[in-house]
């Protein structure tokens, strides 16, 4: 077994606060001052965020592995419609379900 009582013992946090230092925390607010907010112009327009452009129904993730040249014709096939990923399943198992038919 190691004999460790050479090591230098080192305390790298410092000495520990005093009690009455240490109480003195205990007696500050917990909540953070609330900064005033600077007024909104009537002539400014609100910034819409993107992502609530594009809110859908869809809540469940799908994933799956495919094959690059898959990937490759999916996704130029979504770019060249302009169409997000769920919108092109969809519109693949529709055909393929009228194909079925």
């Amino acid at each position: 077994m190691a004999d460790l009582s050479k090591l230098k013992k080192r305390n790298s946090l410092g000495a520990p606060p005093s009690f009455e230092e240490a109480s003195l925390n205990l007696a500050a607010p917990e909540i953070a001052p609330i900064l005033p907010q600077p007024q909104q112009a009537d002539s400014e327009i609100q910034r819409i965020d993107g992502r609530s452009l594009r809110k859908t129904d869809r809540n469940v993730q799908f994933a799956t592995k495919v094959r690059q040249v898959f990937d490759e014709r999916f996704r130029s096939i979504a770019a060249r419609d302009n169409l997000v990923f769920g919108d092109l399943l969809e519109k693949m198992l529709d055909a393929y379900e009228a194909n079925r038919r």
